[in-house]
């Protein structure tokens, strides 16, 4: 019968069989002490005499469960026999037997899918599967309903981002900058959408906050009042996503405010049409882990944004800075078609089947959009995105 590392105990005084990559082995005098790895963790196997297996060789290992204090889970396998499943061409590139891989970022990026097998980077990646599960959880509870729509486009979905350009059986086409016009069309069908997938931002960024390709957590509801609303909705799904994590991986995540506080850009001071890094560090600093930015000025906001009332150079917009970082960027959009006519100054050609929802009647909505790697990272500390990305696009990076 075969069990899980952190099985082991539970079976002490029978024989069992774990099955795993061999992860590092040790010789003390005439008994050998290995650590076989596999999804749920490391297990202490003894062996009598040295053993000539390599690192990453796939075994079967039948053995006597015995409680061992000094090993992981407080038990280990004795009287053990090993049976080779795989064995490794050559030796790992990187020293998954250390604790913290020690070879630079560049590196275990290159060599992802060794890489990847360490605890700890593994772990990043349950961190982000733990989120992705506390998001919908949250949402199904609030009645929104899970879509997945088109990546390649006809035009594009954002201002100010550049796209990714394609050959669509000879008609020019793109990659999708994000879901947004799609799901304010499901407003009009469900009322309440998300949807988890992955967007693409041709922008020559070379900075650590900063992927060409990556996944987007993004809702919309409709029947609001303005973006405070979406707001709340946005709390809800971040405080499921830190529950799950908190659950799943125990994993000590800043509490989630009941109200998280908020400051207009007006109050922020900065002059310029946006936030920069040091200023989300700041405001941070300033109010605490958790922070929501409204008012956004309207130069650094999309066409579908609605304007704050009697102050058309603001807008009814927001971010959620969490730990000195954006990570969620949203608001009310726009749901009259004259308003849309407007706002793209009467050349809709490119607009029509997204405006086709807006003349036959949109309620008021908003949505909002949470880059799932940028989260990811805010919680386990990395400095650079690509630490918790599964195989980074990039400017320079297209493999593995």
């Amino acid at each position: 019968m075969r069990v899980l590392s952190r099985e082991l105990s539970s079976h002490v005084g029978e024989r069992v069989t774990l099955a795993g990559w061999l992860h590092s082995k040790r010789e003390l005098g005439a008994v050998s002490f290995v650590l076989v790895r596999d999804r749920a963790g490391l297990a202490q196997v003894v062996v009598d005499g040295a053993i000539e297996l390599q690192p990453e060789t796939v075994v079967e290992v039948e053995g006597l469960a015995v409680s061992a204090a000094q090993a992981p889970g407080g038990s280990e396998l004795q009287e053990a026999s090993f049976r080779v499943l795989a064995e490794p061409v050559e030796p790992p590139p990187v020293e998954l037997r250390r604790p913290v891989l020690k070879e630079t970022l560049p590196t275990i990026l290159d060599h992802a899918a060794v890489a990847l097998r360490h605890p700890r980077e593994r772990a990043k990646f349950q961190i982000a599967a733990a989120s992705l599960a506390g998001f919908r959880k949250a949402l199904d509870g609030l009645g929104f309903v899970e879509i997945s729509t088109p990546k390649i486009v006809a035009s594009a979905t954002e201002t100010g981002a550049n796209l990714f350009k394609l050959d669509y059986f000879g008609r020019p086409a793109f990659l999708a900058q994000s879901p947004q016009l799609y799901k304010q069309t499901m407003v009009g069908v469900f009322e309440r959408v998300y949807e988890v997938g992955p967007v693409f931002r041709a922008e020559p960024h070379e900075t650590g906050r900063h992927l060409a390709e990556y996944t987007s957590l993004d809702a919309e509801v409709g029947f609001i009042r303005d973006h405070f609303d979406v707001m709340t909705y946005v709390r809800e799904a971040v405080a499921g996503m830190a529950e799950s994590v908190d659950e799943r991986m125990g994993l000590a995540v800043p509490e989630v405010p009941a109200e998280i506080p908020w400051v207009h850009f007006e109050d922020t001071g900065v002059d310029d049409v946006d936030l920069a890094p040091a200023d989300e560090r700041r405001l941070c600093e300033e109010h605490g882990d958790w922070l929501f930015v409204t008012g956004f000025p309207s130069a650094k906001r999309p066409f579908y944004t609605h304007p704050e009332p009697g102050r058309p150079e603001y807008t009814n917009s927001f971010d959620l800075l969490f730990r000195g970082m954006e990570i969620v960027s949203g608001g009310q959009r726009l749901h009259r078609y004259e308003d849309y006519v407007a706002a793209l100054g009467g050349d809709t050609e490119s607009y029509e089947g997204y405006l086709q929802a807006f003349k036959y009647g949109m309620p008021p909505h908003g949505g909002f959009a949470l880059g799932l790697e940028r989260w990811t990272a805010r919680l386990v500390g990395a400095k650079n995105i690509r630490e918790t990305t599964l195989f980074p696009r990039d400017r320079s990076r297209l493999s593995p």
